[in-house]
């Protein structure tokens, strides 16, 4: 796996965010190297938590499920976390 492909996928998840968000310039993403695979930290305004998590978790769901398919192509895993940016 590239340095491009890693980036590639930290931006997908970031452009998605952006689009779900009423605060698209608060989204963040960070990714942790593991042995076996990457964690991408997604972090949102705390009002918009709600809406990359979704009713009964759904929208969160969908992009672990891109994720998934991503994973698939680059041989690599990639999981989600996402957490509220910290206030004041």
């Amino acid at each position: 796996m590239t340095q491009a492909d890693m980036v590639a996928v930290d931006e997908l998840v970031r452009e998605i965010a952006r689009a779900l968000v009423d605060e698209p310039a608060s989204v963040e993403v960070e990714s942790v190297d593991r042995d076996e695979n990457t964690v991408l930290r997604l972090r949102v305004a705390p009002q918009d938590v709600g809406k990359v998590i979704g009713k009964q978790g759904r929208t969160a769901r969908s992009v672990r499920t891109i994720l998934g398919a991503v994973s698939m192509k680059l041989h690599h895993r990639y999981t989600l976390d996402i957490l509220e940016e910290d206030e004041g």
